[in-house]
């Protein structure tokens, strides 16, 4: 199912919103360095290559549009990254087909103006390992932006984190994403699964 309001511009204008090494230092935990990570909408590849770069493990990068997927993987073989899979997968309607608890790290970026969005976190949650995180990275509704859905379904910081504590995730809290990414907000959570 695609989302609402989704569609790419072209990979130029896309980038220019972004500096995903700075977005990354600030989303993405240290120890998620360790494991798998899963990438709901790989888009052009702006955050797989380089968290690729950044972990040991495997990077499934997921889109429902066949030339993002190709143009994904065309790149990570230009760059030798071959801890890459990329897959064309309508994962809001069909799950990521990942094994319950396989992944370190989970990205939800630019997605939860998508009709279920608390069903599509709690898919993060489910393939996440205890003690695994999710970095959630959205358009802001509080400034003009060049781009992104329109502001009536754009979520607040507010509504991310408490659809992320509803799916089981626990201390979420805010990123300052700086200058690196001046028209989104960021959110980290974590999934602890194991009590005692």
């Amino acid at each position: 199912m695609k989302g609402r309001e989704s569609g790419m511009p072209d990979e130029a204008y896309w980038s220019s919103f972004f500096e995903p090494e700075a977005a990354l230092d600030r989303l993405m935990p240290c120890d998620g360095a360790t494991g798998c990570v899963i990438e709901f909408g790989c888009g052009y590849g702006t955050f797989t290559l380089p968290v690729a770069r950044r972990v040991s493990g495997i990077v499934t990068a997921l889109d429902i549009e066949p030339e993002m997927v190709e143009a994904v993987a065309r790149k990570a073989e230009n760059s030798r990254l071959a801890n890459i899979h990329v897959g064309l997968r309508d994962f809001v309607a069909d799950g990521t087909g990942l094994d319950s608890g396989s992944q370190r790290h989970a990205m939800i970026f630019n997605l939860l103006h998508l009709e279920e969005p608390v069903a599509l976190l709690s898919e993060a949650w489910r393939i996440l390992g205890d003690g695994g995180s999710l970095s959630v990275m959205h358009w802001r509704s509080d400034v003009p932006t060049p781009r992104g859905p329109s502001l009536s379904i754009r979520p607040s910081p507010e509504q991310c984190r408490a659809w992320m504590v509803e799916t089981g995730f626990i201390r979420v809290e805010s990123v300052d994403l700086g200058g690196c990414c001046p028209y989104h907000f960021g959110l980290v959570g974590r999934a602890v699964k194991r009590w005692g």
